[in-house]
């Protein structure tokens, strides 16, 4: 059901460029959102704009205030699905309280410090929303370098030290590079880091994760791998590729994003199916995995329905499970961009998320609670 766009105006503030000068671009964002009546911001940038003066442009703008942000694969803005702009959603100071760590070299990171770091955050949160009263919602907001492969380790241990404020997230992308992507945090782009932010509010809030595809018919099973780099070696005691490739009925040299985005290996866990999806096919023959994956794992392909009615049932409920959205912060796996492009559904779904008032990005992977998935759309509800 769609709602009158000219009624119920956001709360929760909204703003996007394409202006090619970064500067230009963080001026007329800014411009939008107010920042002195804020309490934070969550920046999402094309990883197109040079980055050394995207993040001067913001700390001049942005003193005093907290900000965290990463690079995208595409945005979520309040027009819809783009590429190539700098969108950013603001949180009104009188509603909301925000607060954010972060965590450096990540290959080293030791689970009890940060633990005790994310416990050091809730409390300063806490502190920070005395002013909005004791009845409050709580949500944790993560961003993470997308090529680091730690989220697995990470949003285990973060979720744990939160307790029961749930944990909402993203990696950070680059388009389908896979170059580099990088998180934002006091006033520099970071790679090897993540960031947990902690927002409060006096509005309802709700943290959701949704997929449209289903576990079919088909599986196989993982016989060689490498843990560690997410790479899956042979499935079914077969070269990766070329069995993939077979199991999905495809010419080997057809393998690519817009084959992996429509077959997703799906694995069980706990009485659910989630995706494991494939990143890239390596000159070797070996396929790299946006999750972790190992030996031994019996996956199965999956397959996506009725993608449109799928997601205008998941935000009729959302709009139940808050009493009316105000805005929802999206966090929408890069693959499903290129599934609905395949779909040629793109213009409707870009429409829904407007009409919806979806902010965010297209991800190298998503985080909800202890989970680390691929190919949803995650994120979280807040309420009018």
């Amino acid at each position: 059901m769609e709602r009158d766009k000219n009624q119920n105006t956001p709360i929760v503030r909204a703003a996007s460029s394409d202006l090619a000068d970064p500067v230009l671009a963080i001026e007329a964002v800014f411009r939008e959102l107010d920042p002195p009546t804020l309490s934070g911001v969550i920046l999402f940038c094309s990883s197109r704009y040079d980055l050394a003066k995207l993040a001067s442009a913001i700390a001049a703008r942005s003193e005093g205030l907290t900000v965290i942000g990463c690079t995208s694969s595409g945005e979520i803005t309040p027009e819809g699905l783009c590429e190539g702009t700098i969108t950013a959603i603001g949180f009104p100071a009188d509603a909301f309280a925000f607060s954010a760590v972060r965590f450096d070299e990540l290959d080293r990171f030791e689970a009890a410090h940060a633990h005790q770091a994310v416990r050091a955050l809730v409390a300063d949160a806490a502190e920070r929303a005395r002013p909005l009263g004791p009845d409050v919602s709580r949500a944790a907001i993560f961003l993470v370098d997308g090529l680091s492969h730690r989220e697995e380790m990470l949003t285990i241990t973060v979720q744990d030290a939160l307790g029961d404020i749930p944990l909402i997230g993203g990696s950070s992308g680059d388009g389908l590079d896979f170059r580099e992507t990088f998180v934002f945090h006091d006033g520099v782009f970071r790679r090897d880091a993540a960031l947990v932010g902690i927002l409060t509010s006096r509005h309802r809030m709700h943290a959701f994760r949704s997929q449209y595809y289903s576990p079919g018919r088909v599986k196989m099973v993982v016989t060689a791998a490498d843990p560690v780099d997410r790479i899956v070696r042979e499935i079914n005691a077969e070269p990766a590729g070329e069995e993939y490739a077979r199991l999905v009925g495809v010419p080997f040299q057809e393998l690519g994003p817009a084959i992996f985005a429509s077959h997703p290996p799906m694995v069980r866990a706990g009485g659910e199916y989630y995706c494991r999806s494939v990143q890239s096919l390596n000159p070797d023959g070996s396929l790299t995995f946006y999750c972790a994956i190992d030996e031994g794992i019996v996956l199965t392909l999956g397959e996506a329905h009725d993608v449109l009615g799928e997601m205008r049932g998941l935000f009729d409920r959302l709009d139940d499970a808050v009493g009316g959205i105000d805005r929802v912060i999206g966090f929408d796996c890069v693959l499903n961009s290129v599934e609905l492009a395949q779909r040629q559904i793109g213009r409707d779904m870009s429409a829904l998320f407007a009409d919806r008032r979806v902010i965010g990005f297209n991800t190298y992977g998503e985080q909800y609670h202890a989970l680390h998935v691929n190919q949803t759309f995650s994120g979280l509800a807040i309420g009018r």
